[in-house]
């Protein structure tokens, strides 16, 4: 089943994750830089060209995939490729902070359509005892991304400024999309009417609602009525989501997704450890440039280690997930993982990266590499095959919404530290909450069952996958 042909689709698949998750970090570390080309704008209002697109890409996942899955996975990746290409363009041209905002904003929306469309790809390129290896490639990529992003985007600030971080994507966006046209299969579609497209917007708006209260929640207040009206909007919505998934004839998201076992503790575990992982990319740019005195380039270059493990890990980390069980890989993932941040915890205002700094990175690294792609596999492990971008897609929108909370409480934590000492004591916990976070997460995945069985519905004649296939065989 693994030939050319699917080889092919697997790495442009994997190549559009890139893109799409690369603009998660290099941005990021260029905000100093667009902090200073609009000087006259506010925090707040710059906050909003990282905020922006995390809140469009949490509030449209849900939706992309759902529409993937009922109009081909092909069809909506080249589309997505296609926008964030052209949207990073006028990124780069932005004259303004209100446009450069607005563009940032239709960039998330083609970064939505890509994530779940290119995982569902790679999913249907694959048996099903050899999921989870798919999604280790499918995630080696994303942990690629996140070792590229913030040493290419200190690089690029360095040689000129802001803007070739969104020209980068430029050449990279036009080769997937000409790879994409030519290489990418164009599967049989099942069912090509439109779904509960009212139940969409009412998804995205709740999952943006939600979002947008966590995001701010710290320059509103957690009590504040902005706050809370946001959260009570957010919870309005989607529980009016529920409502008119269990009656509609088409839901966005249909209920029986959650009556996998696999997939509410697999989607469980991801938010618990993007929550963990998230806090710790910026915990670890604001140790390094505040306590140790890094600059941009040098805390990007310091991280480098980190990520790239994970790439490394990721791939291996899916077939040994095959051969052993998700709990196999997950749990020992997060226990890595909260070693690593320890030694990063113990870290003091001297700067040591040989001594402490490397060796906690790359424990750290090998952790995310082992746990995170295979949470996103066991939360998809049972799921039809003509519902992987919908499954996909509420995965990583519980991954969107755990990295926001995480990057929240890090802000929450950290402040504004008067002092190196005081810099210190929050570092220390916010290092102490990334490890709460993941060893709470590998303990949610304890409860995974040894076993599934695949539970088709009856009234489609979409090709099925081998049931009762009990792949998950060793316990933990």
């Amino acid at each position: 089943m693994y030939d050319r042909g699917h080889r092919s689709a697997v790495a442009i698949a994997c190549a559009g994750a890139f893109v799409a998750f690369l603009d998660t970090t290099i941005v990021n570390i260029a905000f100093p830089n667009i902090s200073a080309s609009f000087a006259g704008s506010g925090r707040d209002a710059l906050s909003w060209v990282l905020d922006g697109y995390f809140v469009v890409i949490a509030a449209l996942l849900v939706p992309a995939g759902g529409l993937a899955d009922r109009f081909g996975h092909r069809r909506i990746f080249i589309l997505g490729v296609a926008g964030f290409t052209a949207a990073s363009l006028l990124c780069a041209a932005a004259p303004s902070l209100e446009l450069l905002i607005a563009f940032r904003v239709v960039q998330g929306i083609g970064a939505a359509m890509i994530a779940p469309s290119s995982l569902a790809i790679v999913l249907d390129s694959f048996p099903v005892e050899r999921r989870a290896a798919g999604v280790g490639l499918w995630g080696a990529a994303a942990a690629a991304a996140a070792a590229v992003g913030p040493t290419l985007g200190g690089a690029l600030v360095e040689a000129a400024d802001w803007r070739l971080v969104f020209l980068v994507n430029l050449p990279l966006g036009a080769a997937i999309l000409l790879a994409g046209r030519r290489r990418l299969p164009a599967p049989r579609i099942v069912d090509n009417r439109l779904p509960d497209l009212p139940g969409a917007a009412m998804l995205a708006l709740g999952l943006a609602a939600i979002t947008l209260a966590i995001v701010e929640g710290n320059n509103w207040g957690w009590t504040s009525s902005a706050t809370l009206g946001a959260s009570a909007v957010a919870a309005a919505l989607l529980a009016g989501v529920v409502i008119r998934s269990r009656s509609h004839p088409r839901p966005i998201v249909e209920p029986a997704l959650f009556a996998h076992r696999s997939f509410r503790i697999g989607n469980l575990g991801t938010l618990l450890f993007a929550a963990a992982f998230f806090s710790l990319i910026l915990g670890n740019v604001l140790f390094l440039t505040s306590v140790w005195g890094y600059t941009i380039l040098q805390a990007g270059a310091a991280t480098l280690p980190g990520p790239t493990a994970s790439t490394l890990v990721a791939g291996p980390a899916g077939k040994l997930a095959d051969r052993f069980g998700h709990r196999a890989v997950i749990v020992p993932g997060t226990l890595f993982f909260a070693a690593g941040v320890m030694v990063l915890r113990s870290s003091g205002a001297e700067p040591d990266w040989l001594g402490l700094w490397l060796p906690g990175s790359l424990l750290t690294g090998i952790g995310i590499g082992l746990a995170f792609p295979t949470l996103g596999s066991a939360a998809v492990r049972d799921v039809p095959i003509d519902r992987f971008a919908t499954a996909s897609a509420v995965n990583a929108a519980f991954r969107q919404v755990g990295a926001v909370l995480g990057t929240a409480i890090l802000v929450a934590i950290v402040g504004e530290p008067a002092s190196l000492s005081a810099a210190l004591s929050v570092s220390d916990s916010a290092f102490l909450f990334a490890v709460i976070a993941s060893l709470i997460a590998g303990a949610v995945t304890l409860t995974l069952r040894p076993a599934f069985t695949s539970a088709i519905p009856d009234d489609t004649d979409v090709p099925k996958a081998s049931g009762a296939v009990a792949y998950e065989t060793a316990s933990t």
